[in-house]
């Protein structure tokens, strides 16, 4: 919508206003009628497309999906229904949740030649390059669901994408440490199916632990979708060319294993380790305010929320439900519990509005239940799969997109003359 416009030199440029949120300068014109390009190192302050999926407030604590707020859905929901609800707009009725639930149950196995296609790696590889090679070589196995003008094929390849990536995280753990592979039970849920998945073994049956598979099935709900964080954009940035899907989300893999995007959890986890045991907090928590000292607190604060982390409230209460379930005798998740009290209690933390966020939660959840670090970003990228196809079909079906084609400002040399090698 259109109600108004910003003068920029001597030319008006409209100002499109969304159903929430800051408005937006419209500068597509901008070079054509002015010769000038805008500069916004890492589009902190660009809108970089219109969508209806997530909208987050980060003054205020909030993020919604499709306007639902996100403790409601975590709270509430199941992942399945978030997955329905971002691919099509609006929650689904007990009906259209059965059909889309056993559509995405049908397609959770992998075409069984990817199973050499692992034994490629070596066993120390990281599960993530794992998932970057066989997510990447889906469109290699799935040749009906790769034509992207075809909207059938794209909702075929999205279903194929959000029910084979548990397997597919399942197989990177199972083939790192050296035990068989687990067809999945189409008698579980989608969440139950992956613990299955991962954790079980042929020799003998798996029982899937309803707290466990509770605090699983929240983690992959709160990390379903984050608007254009950096995965995102390249996810529709790769989309923008004509890629394929699959392709596609592999890009967006590749993105989030950065360690300042998918290994936030990870980071967090670690410096709870090295700081080791309770009594050491107050030496670690004195170096953090000491500005001269290079150690900073990990999973505290958040760059977008800048009063609390929606996410982190509903975890706070998985990760009490875990540990109370599992009954760990733990050093390092003693101390998270007494770092989370003192953080939400001492003067310095609230100033600097230095909560505890969603990554200091969820990786003491993935640690108490079993996962090594290693996994902590392919489990974001599993979560995130859902939202990325989402981003994608929405991307595709936008009639103003266009190839991204971001411009620079150039300070390199200004024109000059070969001059022959012999000569200089």
């Amino acid at each position: 919508m259109t109600d108004s416009t910003l003068k920029l030199g001597d030319k008006d440029y409209p100002v499109r206003k969304g159903s929430v949120g800051p408005e937006v300068v419209d500068i597509r014109k901008f070079y054509g009628q002015s010769g000038m390009f805008t500069y916004d190192p890492g589009f902190t302050s660009t809108a970089s497309c219109e969508s209806g999926l997530t909208y987050i407030d980060g003054d205020e604590g909030v993020l919604l999906h499709r306007g639902y707020p996100i403790d409601q859905l975590a709270e509430q929901s199941s992942f399945m229904e978030v997955a329905y609800l971002l691919l099509n707009g609006e929650l689904p009725d007990q009906g259209e949740l059965d059909k889309f639930t056993n559509t995405i149950t049908r397609h959770t196995m992998l075409h069984e030649q990817l199973a050499t296609f692992y034994r490629g790696f070596r066993r120390d590889a990281h599960p993530m390059a794992i998932m970057c090679g066989v997510v990447g070589a889906l469109s290699a196995f799935y040749h009906d669901s790769t034509d992207i003008s075809d909207p059938h094929q794209r909702m075929v390849a999205s279903h194929r994408l959000i029910a084979k990536m548990p397997t597919i995280a399942a197989m990177a753990y199972k083939y790192s440490v050296g035990q068989p592979f687990l067809y999945p039970d189409n008698s579980l849920s989608y969440t139950g199916n992956f613990l299955r998945m991962t954790f079980g073994v042929p020799a003998e049956e798996y029982h899937v632990d309803p707290v466990i598979e509770s605090a699983m099935d929240k983690i992959f709900i709160l990390h379903a979708d984050h608007e254009q964080n950096a995965s995102t954009s390249t996810v529709r940035l790769a989309g923008s060319s004509g890629a394929n899907p699959f392709a596609c989300i592999a890009a967006g893999i590749a993105c989030l294993w950065g360690p300042a995007h998918g290994g936030a959890n990870e980071a967090a986890l670690n410096m709870l380790r090295e700081i080791g045991r309770p009594e050491r907090i107050p030496e670690y928590i004195a170096r953090a305010k000491n500005k001269d000292d290079p150690f900073r607190l990990m999973g505290f604060g958040h760059r977008v929320y800048k009063n609390f982390d929606p996410r982190a409230k509903v975890l706070s209460q998985a990760a009490a439900d875990v540990l109370d379930k599992l009954g760990i005798s733990d050093p390092v998740l003693d101390t998270a519990r007494e770092l989370e009290q003192i953080a939400l209690k001492d003067d310095y933390f609230i100033e600097k509005k230095l909560y505890p966020n969603v990554d200091f939660y969820s990786g003491v959840i993935l640690s108490a239940i079993g996962f090594p670090t290693t996994m902590f970003t392919v489990l974001f990228a599993l979560a995130r799969t859902v939202g990325w196809v989402a981003q994608w079909n929405e991307m595709i079906s936008d009639p103003d997109q266009k190839i991204g084609r971001p411009r620079q400002l150039y300070t390199g040399p200004t024109q000059r003359d070969y001059v022959p090698v012999g000569q200089r």
